[in-house]
């Protein structure tokens, strides 16, 4: 039967994955952010657009 080595994990390998985790946690953030700013946006240019047709007539 073949045993597998365990080795400690490579400190260069830790630090990447950390790295990597936080460049998801903040692309998230600014997908959320994101988003949310054309969100409000787009409403506001309905409100705007509302706002013109109504006061047109």
């Amino acid at each position: 039967m073949i045993e597998e080595q365990q080795t400690a994990p490579d400190p260069q390998e830790q630090e990447d994955h950390q790295k990597a985790l936080k460049r998801k946690k903040w692309l998230k953030r600014a997908g959320i952010a994101g988003f949310l700013f054309f969100l409000i946006k787009g409403l506001a240019w309905i409100a705007v657009a509302l706002f013109a047709w109504k006061g047109c007539s």
